[in-house]
């Protein structure tokens, strides 16, 4: 065994060293591990260079409001649908399941 040189990086400790797989690095039968990419896809943050914070704020609120008036009706699991009509932007609410009274 030879000498351990002192002051390396390390980068220049690990550099042939290569990790056995097991099954604490192994996920769904990939030996590899790949980085976790984190961040805004390039598509959405175009879509989303049209909201301004007081326009989300705005959406928001108006979003609660018809949430709580359909709450009101006994809908509580809707979806949103999207219209675009002329100028205007149409988001409709409809119940998944029929109304049960």
């Amino acid at each position: 065994m030879g000498k351990i040189q002192k002051d390396r990086s390390d980068s220049e400790m690990f550099a042939n060293w290569q990790e056995d797989s097991s099954f604490e690095n192994m996920v769904d039968g990939q030996t590899e591990s790949h980085p976790v990419q984190r961040g805004v896809k390039s598509d959405e943050k175009g879509v989303q260079s049209f909201f301004t914070p007081e326009l989300k704020e705005e959406i928001g609120k108006a979003l609660l409001e018809l949430k709580v008036n359909l709450y009101k009706q006994g809908i509580v699991d809707f979806k949103l649908t999207t219209t675009v009509k002329d100028q205007q932007i149409i988001l409709t609410a409809m119940p998944k399941k029929a109304i049960k009274k």
